[in-house]
Parts: C-alpha cells; structure tokens; sequence
C-alpha cells in the first residue's frame, strides 16, 4: 500500500510499483512519483540507498568540510554516496586535507551560471530581486534516496525521500528563499548553534553531534617549542583575528619583553585568491620586520601536524569585540586540534569554546584583551604550567576524536536507512 506521502510499504508487491506510481504522478507530480520508484528499489533489496552530500564550499578547505567528508567517510559501506560541490575538487584532494579514506565516494561539480568561475559561490548575493540559484540543487537532490546539506545553505529546498540539514551556524536571517524547516532532521555541531536556531530560525534543532577532531602528532612526539600557534582560515572579512593576534603579539612582546623572549607567533590557515584580508596581514608583517612571526598559508597536513606537534601555546580570538553572534566561534575544531597535541589553549570566552575548553583546567578562556595579554604572559614563563594544563587538554581533547563523531553518524543514519527499507513512516527531527 501507499501513503499519500508517497511512501512504498513493504507488503507491497513490486509488480505494482509502477501502476502506483503512475497514479501517484497524476496525483501528486512526477517527483513524488520518483521518489516511490527510488524506494521501491532499496524496499526490493535490488541496491544499497543512494545519498548525495552537498557543500558548496567543498573546494575550500574548512572545518565545516571536514565534518561533512568525515560523515561521507562514516556511511560509505551503507550508502551509495555522491559528493556535489560547484567548484573543482578531486577525492584526492579532499583525503590528503583531511586524512580520511573516501575511495568509495564519488565527486560531482555542478558550475551555478549565477556565480561565474573565479567568483566565490557567496549565497549573500542572492536577494528576493534575484532568481535562487541553488534551485539547481534542489533539483539534482531529488535523485537521491537520501540528501545531506551539509552548507548550513537554507536557499536549497530538498527533494529526497530523506533529507538532513547540517546546521554549523544560523549566518543569515529567514530569507526570500528559507527552506531549512522542510527537512526531515536537523543536525547541529554545539549547544551555542542550537540556541541561535532556536532564537534566529523558531526551528528546535533535532541531533547534536559535535564535529570529529583526529590530530595526532605525525611521527614521535616532539618537545616543544616556544611557539604560540593559531590554526583558522583567512576570512575575506576577517573574522578570525588574524591581524588583530599580530597587534596583540607585537603589544605582549613590548611591555613584558623578558616573559616572551624567543617566543614567536606562527598563524597557519587556507586561502583562497585573490584575498583582500590575507594582503593586509602581509602589509603588516612587512611594515614591522623585527617582528618574530611567520605566516604558513595552505600548509600540507603533513605540515600542519608538525605545527601543531611543536606549538607549546595555542591562540583563538574568534568573537573577541564582536557583536554578531555567528562571528563567534561555533565550536572550535582546530582548538580541539591543538588540545590533542597537548597545547595549552587560550581562547575567547565564548560560543562553542566554552562547551571545549575548562578554563583553568584544559586551557584558559579570555574575555578582553588585557586577560589574554596576562594569560599569555603567565603561560610564556612557566613551563610546568604549560606542561600541567596541557597535559589535560590533551585528555579533554579525547573526547572528540572521529571515532565517537563516526559511531554516533551511523547510529543515526542506520536507524532511518533501516526504516527506508522497510518502508515504514520517518519520523521527523524537527519541527517549528
């Protein structure tokens, strides 16, 4: 029998899928019609469930990406998985940023004539004068069983059978084009995401999963160096701080010039080009070149461990001064990073490093300048301090690894492909 949903049961025979479907299709339109094909399918056992999972910064590299790999990495023994991005990207690219295996995933780019190559894909440029153009999206995801949004991009209303919204932060408004209440589940990576979902969107978030940290030291471990670390992409719009961690550096370094004697500041993070904001941290290093610091743009993993291997102090200033919850850091993913490598974390008091960082006991939050400067500067000069809490942090960080992100995906995703195939009812995760 079939729901007015469309959805197949399994005690329907087979032999009736099209007849049904033809019926549906009058009834309902030709994608729901579809849709009951694509089910009848994975209900008959003739294949595994097919899911696509979409970012439409795929060709960036990023935490958010990350998560959605790690995912796609998760489900690739159960589904038949389909990475969608718009700009190119290999697999190889995508396993060599993030250490994962996705040799059982495919990757398909879809160019939005909308953004011209070259151009970022900037979903703040589409307004109600403009056509949507992600309902190219929209389209490609009724090919599949399941469809994961893994943008936080509510312009893209699904048309799977099963849909899934990853929600890393509520950036933009309800909008001409807001379509994240259509989905079935709504997946969010911290208590401080779901607070601003609730409070921006009405929406209750349904699943919390916090984001998979793997960042182990490549090779033997080694001793550490008097080097402060900050690991964050270089925004266009600077959200990051990075200028703002060089003032702080260079205004440390002036007023207790014992404490961080040999100390340098190294800032690593990806770019795209051109990049307005990178230039500027480039202009400043230039303008003061006594300064001990070093830029590392696009580093290799390879590279990037043995940053974090040899960093002793870990910086993170996202939300330091700003009044825009979502240019607060959402989780922290790259803390999380250092934390496992035993770096003592000092970071801006407030969004989703308070869930990550115990201040005092795995590292120290700061909510003004001058605390950061005192934190830095009582950590700078006392080795057994950093040795202690970073020994701590480095338990704290345990607690996120891709292991327990990994367990907790395929518990979700089994319990709803399970339900698929058996043709039963999905319950929704959300509502508004």
């Amino acid at each position: 029998m079939i729901s007015s949903a469309g959805r197949v049961s399994s005690c329907l025979p087979l032999a009736a899928v099209p007849r049904a479907a033809a019926a549906l299709a009058a009834r309902s339109g030709p994608q729901a019609a579809y849709n009951l094909l694509l089910r009848s399918e994975v209900v008959g056992g003739w294949r595994k469930p097919s899911l696509a999972l979409y970012d439409h910064t795929l060709h960036l590299i990023g935490g958010g990406e990350k998560y959605g790999c790690t995912m796609a990495q998760a489900l690739q023994d159960d589904f038949d998985i389909t990475l969608l991005a718009h700009r190119p990207v290999t697999l190889d690219d995508l396993m060599a940023w993030y250490d994962l295996d996705l040799a059982r995933c495919r990757v398909k780019i879809m160019p939005l004539d909308f953004f011209p190559p070259g151009e970022a894909v900037n979903p703040d440029r589409v307004s109600a004068r403009t056509e949507n153009p992600f309902l190219a999206v929209s389209r490609e995801s009724g090919n599949y069983d399941f469809f994961v949004n893994n943008s936080m991009l509510e312009m893209v209303f699904p048309l799977a059978n099963v849909s899934l919204f990853v929600c890393h932060f509520p950036e933009r408004p309800k909008g001409p084009y807001f379509y994240a209440q259509h989905y079935d589940q709504l997946i969010y990576n911290s208590r401080y995401t779901a607070g601003w979902i609730e409070r921006k969107w009405g929406l209750c978030a349904g699943r919390h999963i916090y984001p998979p940290v793997d960042m182990e030291p490549g090779g033997e471990e080694a001793a550490k160096e008097n080097v402060i670390l900050s690991v964050a992409r270089f925004e266009s719009g600077g959200s990051k701080q990075q200028a703002e961690m060089i003032s702080a550096f260079s205004c440390l370094r002036a007023r207790t010039p014992e404490a961080l004697r040999g100390w340098k500041l190294v800032l690593c993070g990806g770019s795209a080009a051109p990049n307005p904001y990178l230039d500027r941290i480039r202009a400043m290093l230039d303008a003061q070149p006594g300064l001990p610091v070093e830029l590392r743009v696009n580093v290799s993993l390879a590279q990037l461990k043995r940053e974090y291997a040899r960093a002793a102090i870990f910086w993170h200033f996202c939300g330091l001064g700003r009044s825009n919850p979502a240019e607060v850091e959402h989780f922290g993913m790259s803390t999380v990073e250092a934390m496992q490598n035993g770096c003592l974390p000092i970071v801006f008091d407030g969004g989703g490093q308070r869930e990550v960082v115990e201040d005092g006991v795995s590292g120290f939050r700061f909510a003004s300048t001058t605390q950061l400067l005192e934190r830095t500067r009582q950590a700078g000069a006392d080795p057994d301090l950093r040795r202690r809490i970073g020994a701590q942090a480095r338990c704290r960080g345990e607690e996120f690894r891709r292991a327990v992100f990994s367990a907790r995906v395929r518990e979700l995703f089994r319990g709803l492909a399970t339900a698929y195939a058996a043709g039963n009812p999905l319950e929704p995760g959300m509502a508004e």
